[in-house]
């Protein structure tokens, strides 16, 4: 084996976790992944090009926090209100933005109609691109509608490039396509390797800070959902957006799990069309738009997507199983939560379940994750299981114990607001948010404390009915 020169030095770092290693392993002790340990020399010698030696850190002295001065933080309206709304009121110049979503989601196309707009209104960007060539990034543009003058574009994975054409080129925007295909010399193993990525990263981090350039950085997603990297990424940012959606439905949702200049807890919704990505105003309206009335097995609820509430359907198809094992499947809610509410609802709500295939979808594909679903999930089991459709005009919202309690949730009047300005006439909640001050006028709502009180209210008589039939 050639010597190693005496300006590099080995480590040998896991390309899932970023751990650290003095010498190779085949388990990882950080995340625990086989087969995950690479090696990886990294250089101390620098390379000349303007680029590197302007990515040195800026050095300054200790200061008390009342000496710092502050000032209001300057923000370039992006022109689209979903995505300014996401960043906390636009593009902060000086930061670093890193966006991640699966291929095919968007990421590329809102981002080049985010340089459109800016560059219309007289701000300079640059799109860096690895992944497409030139040629490429202009038939997209052509697609989209956007002028070729808009804004400018260099395709590059190299970092010393990227460096000198900012310096060159001074941009006040600029997106790298993505740091996952950029590499720098200084770093002696493959684009893509966590050291790679941390070099590549802060060294674009150290350039945005000094030059009050706005960076945007795309990042791949691994199978498990997250941005490649893997999180030491997350880390050197101000702001992490993920773009979510299959390209299978026309919506996307854009959702900041970071952010130092503003709230977290913003979400944006677009939908796919020809021409781009369009902002939906009216979300809750376009999730139930294809809603068919008065079908058992269907009930609608007020989920909370960050500060936006969204009305969305929960269907659930109950049939006798030929099987011994019974299937149960579930899309876009937990496949374990699915099997806890038929647990419940065949103890405390007495109807056999444990016999019964079970297949559960949330219309539009959105994924619903908090517990307030838990109620619409057990009205859309039990609707489907009695052949008896949820009426149309009633919204349901909360969280199911073991125990069958409903218990409450957050924001229950905002969830009620919203049902009632889509045409919604009764809501079934949790007694504790019934109670709620500030309830909107205009639509019944009815507390309930368990699961039983859920199915009685929604299907007493007629579960009445089937018991006397069943006894016959």
């Amino acid at each position: 084996m050639a010597k190693k020169d005496k300006g590099t030095k080995v480590c040998f770092v896991c390309q899932s976790c970023g751990h650290v290693l003095p010498k190779w392993a085949g388990k990882c002790p950080g995340c625990g992944e086989w087969n995950s340990i690479v090696e990886e020399v990294v250089s101390s010698r620098p390379k000349e090009s303007r680029g590197a030696e302007g990515a040195g850190v800026i050095l300054e002295k200790p200061l008390y926090l009342s000496a710092v001065e502050t000032g209001d933080v300057e923000r370039l309206d992006v022109g689209i209100g979903e995505l300014n709304g996401v960043l906390g009121g636009g593009l902060v110049k000086g930061s670093v933005v890193l966006v991640g979503g699966d291929p095919g989601v968007g990421k590329t196309t809102l981002l080049m109609q985010m340089l459109s707009n800016l560059a219309k209104e007289g701000v300079k960007a640059l799109y860096v691109t690895g992944e497409e060539s030139s040629a490429q990034l202009k038939m997209r543009g052509a697609r989209l509608g956007i002028k070729e003058e808009r804004f400018l574009a260099l395709f590059s994975t190299s970092l010393e490039e990227i460096l000198d054409a900012l310096y060159d080129v001074t941009p006040m925007v600029v997106v790298v396509d993505s740091i996952q295909t950029t590499s720098t010399d200084l770093v002696e193993s493959t684009p893509g390797s966590v050291s790679q990525l941390r070099a590549v990263a802060h060294a674009l981090t150290s350039m945005a800070k000094e030059r009050g350039i706005a960076v945007v950085l795309v990042g791949h997603i691994t199978k498990e959902g997250s941005i490649a990297g893997p999180k030491v990424l997350e880390h050197l940012v101000d702001t992490v957006l993920y773009f979510e959606g299959g390209a299978e439905y026309p919506y996307r949702i854009l959702k900041a799990h970071k952010n130092r200049f503003g709230p977290t807890d913003e979400v944006g919704v677009f939908e796919m069309g020809e021409g781009g990505l369009f902002e939906v105003a009216d979300p809750s309206g376009f999730f139930l738009s294809e809603r068919v009335d008065s079908e058992p097995g269907s009930a609608v609820t007020a989920a909370l997507e960050g500060t936006r509430t969204l009305l969305v359907e929960v269907q659930s198809l109950v049939t006798p199983s030929p099987l011994a094992v019974p299937r149960r499947t579930s899309m876009g809610i937990d496949y374990n939560r699915v099997n806890i509410m038929a647990a419940i609802i065949e103890k405390k709500g007495r109807i056999e379940l444990s016999n019964h295939d079970i297949f559960v979808n949330v219309a539009g594909g959105i994924r619903l994750n908090e517990p307030a679903v838990d109620a619409a999930l057990a009205a859309s089991l039990v609707s489907s299981y009695l052949d008896v459709a949820v009426p149309t005009d009633t919204v349901l919202f909360g969280e199911v114990g073991l125990s069958g309690e409903v218990r409450g949730v957050s924001q229950g009047a905002k969830r009620i607001a919203e049902a009632k300005k889509l045409g919604f006439k009764r809501a079934v909640v949790p007694k504790r948010n019934a109670g709620e001050p500030d309830m909107p006028k205009g639509i019944e709502v009815l507390g309930i404390k368990n699961i039983g009180e859920l199915i009685e209210t929604l299907f007493g008589e007629i579960r009445a009915g089937r018991g006397r039939e069943d006894k016959k």
